[in-house]
């Protein structure tokens, strides 16, 4: 099932046609009501006219998280307050948060194309969605929601926390798709598992993550843990939030860019260098249909690569490889570039270990050391100690092999690595750089 059929399996040759359209009456448009972009535009010696072509694109200045803060609250919109009808933001967890705003068109855009996610992550108007992502300035509570809305299903806005609740919440209301971050999704089910309810006997057929990276490992744990396919979605509240891009459920092998929305460019995060197809870089995105925040060649920090072979559910636009982390999320260890996702990835082949882990970066005598905590299960932690230190020994062993970065893995007793209700903490960097 596709919601949008005609936009969603439109030919490339007429689906570019509109791209073009719509990036040049942007470019126009920002050029005339945003003073950053007049200013950017006018330092690069670039007019709107000047693009006449997708591949012009590359002439025009990249935006960056920075710029956003610099412009904080509202110096980026493109329209006036009074026609703004929600305003979302950033977490903050580093800087000043990056405010963005909407107009009631955008919302209904927003609504549409979150409507198109869940379809394709396995939802129909007959589902009932249990929607544990927060509600408030983060944007995927919301956006789950009124794209459920748009689709005509059911929706139970429960959001994060209150997890036991949850869980006889998905007992007595038999909700069938779950919508949450794929860390406190694995939390679920360790809660559900104390409570004594399998998954097994609830109703979920699909679970639609996203909000974080994870590895296909952590597909297999959460599949296998919850009984339900796991999709892969992706967005960010700087271009719209959820729904710019989601793995169908038919395929789940890489995301489809709703690219009648959104251009996505792959570049060298060094620099800048737009790269071809398959190659893998740092994500951008050129917002074609915001009224209220239009973004110009918006600096993700993702890093993926796209790939534009057709996909068998029949959509023809882009996908985008499942992010493998961020470039500013990534770590340098004595010259190795590390992303927690590599880590994850070596974790979750070991049936021994929890998929609960926090990596501690620390500077000694000025060398950097990687420090690998990661819970166990009850039974090999009740083991003897001979036991723990010959499986920390095989963990720092596989991550020197698969990533050839030398790490210090400890084992910590079940439960004792903090859980978390949104996003999960998984980098502790104590150097001072």
């Amino acid at each position: 099932m596709i919601f949008d059929i005609e936009y969603e399996t439109m030919p490339r040759e007429a689906l570019e046609s509109i791209q073009l359209r719509r990036l040049r009456t942007t470019l126009e448009r920002v050029n005339t009501t945003v003073p950053f972009y007049q200013e950017k535009f006018k330092a690069a010696g670039i007019l709107p006219g000047d693009v006449n072509s997708l591949e012009d694109l590359q002439k025009i200045p990249f935006t960056t998280k920075q710029d956003l803060r610099d412009n904080y609250p509202f110096g980026m919109f493109a329209v006036p307050m009074d026609n703004v009808v929600r305003i979302h933001a950033s977490s903050g967890t580093t800087g000043q948060p990056t405010v963005v705003g909407y107009t009631a068109r955008d919302i209904n855009t927003w609504s549409i194309l979150m409507a198109r996610s869940l379809v394709a992550g396995g939802a129909s108007r007959d589902d009932i969605i249990h929607n544990a992502y927060g509600y408030g300035l983060f944007t995927g509570g919301l956006g789950v929601h009124y794209g459920a809305e748009k689709l005509g299903a059911s929706i139970i806005p429960v959001s994060g926390g209150n997890t036991k609740r949850q869980i006889i919440i998905m007992k007595d209301f038999g909700p069938t798709i779950l919508t949450a971050t794929p860390s406190y999704t694995l939390y679920l089910a360790e809660v559900a598992k104390e409570m004594g309810v399998s998954f097994e006997d609830l109703k979920f057929k699909f679970g639609i993550f996203g909000a974080e990276p994870w590895s296909e490992n952590m597909r297999k744990e959460i599949e296998n843990k919850l009984n339900l396919v796991a999709v892969d979605i992706y967005g960010l509240s700087e271009v719209m939030g959820p729904g710019v891009a989601i793995e169908c459920h038919e395929a789940q092998n890489g995301l489809h860019v709703f690219e009648d929305h959104f251009l996505a460019e792959i570049i060298n995060p060094d620099t800048g260098e737009v790269l071809p197809y398959g190659e893998t870089g740092e994500l951008v995105f050129t917002s074609l249909t915001k009224e209220a925040f239009p973004v110009i060649r918006y600096r993700t920090r993702d890093i993926t690569s796209l790939n534009p072979e057709p996909c068998i559910c029949g959509r023809t636009h882009i996908r985008m490889k499942r992010v493998s982390g961020r470039s500013d999320d990534m770590l340098i260890i004595r010259g190795v570039n590390v992303f927690p996702s590599q880590i994850e990835s070596v974790l979750m082949k070991i049936d021994e270990v929890e998929p609960h882990y926090q990596l501690v970066v620390d500077r000694k005598d000025n060398l950097d050391t990687l420090t690998v905590n990661v819970e166990v299960g009850e039974n090999l932690f009740s083991d003897e100690v001979r036991q723990l230190q010959d499986m920390e020994k095989k963990i720092a062993k596989d991550i020197k092999e698969y990533l050839g970065v030398s790490a210090i893995v400890k084992l910590v007793e079940p439960k004792t690595i903090a859980r978390s209700e949104g996003k999960a903490i998984r980098v502790i960097d104590n150097r001072k750089i």
